[in-house]
């Protein structure tokens, strides 16, 4: 698949088939989450990659958004590593960065995912912290559900030439 392609054609999908997703796919795609750029490369990313049934029925209870992680092979709970950042607050940028390798990857081997935010809001970040029994220094950042697509979606037009300024605003 082209890079281009790949970057444009990507959607979030939030329908599985329930077909299974190997071990090796998924450590695929984590291998790509952990290149993406970081601040000082730094990368203070931790990914916590779960397939317990019961544990992926807490999150939907947890984030009102994620309901279809039920019905995915996994999710990944995307975290920062505060202890490791020399640039403070920079942990939420590379976990971001990490996030979108972790979806381009998801679709470059055909599967499907979608980006379930946790970090900013507070009161997730405290419930997946309990039912993950996080150290004080790991912050949760964002729920990825990953499952082979049982959906297709087309692709908007995002580009808005209005939104790009060349050199003053």
């Amino acid at each position: 698949m082209d890079l281009f392609d790949a970057i444009i054609n990507r959607r979030s999908i939030r329908k599985y088939s329930g077909e299974p997703v190997s071990r090796e796919e998924i450590q695929t795609i984590l291998r790509a989450a952990m290149y993406a750029p970081s601040a000082n490369n730094q990368q203070p990313w931790h990914f916590l990659v779960i397939d317990d049934i019961e544990l992926k029925d807490q999150i939907t209870r947890i984030h009102p958004y994620a309901k279809m992680v039920k019905d995915a092979s996994y999710a990944v709970l995307i975290c920062g590593d505060e202890s490791m950042e020399l640039s403070k607050g920079y942990w939420a940028v590379d976990c971001a960065a990490a996030t979108q390798n972790l979806l381009l990857a998801a679709h470059g081997i055909g599967l499907g995912a979608v980006w379930c935010g946790v970090h900013p809001r507070e009161e997730r970040k405290a419930e997946m912290k309990e039912l993950f029994n996080l150290p004080d220094n790991i912050q949760p950042f964002a729920v990825v559900a990953i499952g082979k697509p049982a959906e297709e979606k087309p692709v908007p037009q995002r580009f808005k030439p209005e939104r790009v300024h060349w050199n003053m605003w």
